[in-house]
């Protein structure tokens, strides 16, 4: 790996050569004679204006509102980085921008938006929402980003998804559910520890609830122990995650626990507290880069292990590009006015089966260090070059969206 003066270095010239940034506009229509532009602008665009102004839905017909989204971040929470500020936050969004294309070919504008206030961004998002097919939102703080998601999806007739909770949710139970399948262990029955009580954490939680996991059997961990009924410094999103216990500490939480998922900080999981867990044990420690315990100590401690992490550099990658792009692209080819409970559940389903099927050659040839993926304890979700997810995973969320009738347009 290379050192951190090298890849600042290249990190920087990446970014500023041949052209600063990352992303661009084309023009997807003729525009080489005054026929071109006089069809392009005045006179012939007053024709779908027309047409529009007539009937809303015909803009996913002559623009490009359908396949087209805004990633917008009021930079509270970038990255490991913290509250940066908008700006600083815009190379993350352009780089979000690259995925939706590179992945499922979806533009993008990138909006950073400088907010006095909560209500302010929720403002100033609505008021541009218009513009496009679906609305991305991106490392924005806990708890305001559950108020702001929640406010955009009442008053937005198109798709408002926050990635940071609900990407990671979905590709969280994806994995998940094939571990538990794999430990010979079900959904209802399995105790669960979640370090980690900010947006993914509760999305997480909330979404492997609606899935079948029992609230009672579901431990929430934050930066001061375990969220429990008798204390007074919870918010209402963790509240509805506290339980009646007289467990205090990590540690005391997973003794006996079935499943760890971190989404906190590095090396907070010690060896005691992986050996205090019961048989089979499943742990996601998803803090990036550092996970929350390194996984050489974590299989050294207990052979009969399923880890996961957020790196590429180890098995089994907890990665939201393997759900993003591609549940915005069945919401879009559905023209779907909201991404819902039931879609969210198509995307786990189709992702967690992809892991199920024999890997093509190209996804092989994509990790030259990897000789087979085979469905197991190393093999739990599919990598993320895997062609099929685009194939499979949009096709799943578009029914979805059909079949609970949130579309737009008759038949999508």
């Amino acid at each position: 790996m290379a050192n951190s003066s090298d890849l600042r270095t290249k990190a920087l010239e990446y970014h500023q050569t041949p052209q600063p940034g990352k992303i661009a506009i084309s023009i997807t229509k003729p525009t080489e004679s005054q026929k071109d532009l006089s069809l392009a602008y005045s006179p012939g665009v007053a024709e779908p204006v027309m047409a529009i102004a007539d009937d809303p839905t015909l803009a996913y017909q002559y623009t490009s509102k359908g396949n087209l989204i805004a990633v917008i971040s009021d930079g509270s929470a970038v990255l490991g980085l913290g509250n940066v500020g908008a700006l600083a936050s815009k190379p993350v969004m352009e780089g979000k921008a690259v995925l939706f294309k590179r992945f499922a070919d979806i533009d993008v504008f990138d909006i950073e938006v400088d907010a006095s206030s909560t209500q302010s961004f929720i403002t100033t998002v609505a008021s541009i929402a218009p513009t496009f097919g679906g609305i991305n939102l991106e490392d924005i703080k806990a708890p305001e980003c559950f108020e702001i998601e929640s406010a955009l999806q009442q008053r937005l007739n198109i798709p408002v998804f926050h990635d940071d909770q609900h990407g990671t949710a979905i590709i969280v139970a994806a994995g998940l559910l094939n571990a538990l399948e794999i430990q010979n262990k079900k959904i209802e029955e399995v105790r669960i520890v979640c370090l980690g009580a900010g947006a993914a954490g509760i999305a997480s939680m909330r979404l492997l609830a609606m899935m079948g996991v029992p609230k009672r059997n579901i431990l929430l961990v934050d930066s001061s122990g375990v969220v429990h009924t008798e204390r007074t410094d919870i918010n209402n999103f963790k509240f509805a995650f506290a339980r009646k216990t007289e467990k205090r500490t990590l540690a005391d939480a997973l003794t006996d626990a079935d499943v760890f998922i971190g989404v906190a900080r590095p090396n907070l999981v010690t060896a005691d507290m992986l050996k205090s867990m019961a048989p089979r044990p499943i742990v996601f420690a998803l803090s990036n880069p550092n996970p929350e315990v390194d996984p050489r100590l974590a299989h050294e401690v207990r052979d009969d292990i399923i880890m996961a992490t957020g790196r590429s550099d180890y098995a089994n990658q907890i990665n939201n590009v393997l759900c993003f792009p591609y549940i915005f692209r069945g919401a879009l080819d559905a023209c779907a006015s909201c991404i819902n409970s039931e879609m969210m559940i198509a995307a786990v389903e189709a992702i967690r089966m992809l892991a199920h099927e024999p890997t093509p050659q190209v996804v092989l040839e994509a990790y030259p260090e990897i000789d087979s993926l085979v469905f197991g304890k190393d093999y739990i979700i599919p990598k993320p070059f895997d062609p099929r997810l685009r194939e499979v995973v949009p096709a799943a969320v578009k029914q979805a969206a059909i079949d609970s009738g949130v579309t737009l347009v008759n038949g999508g």
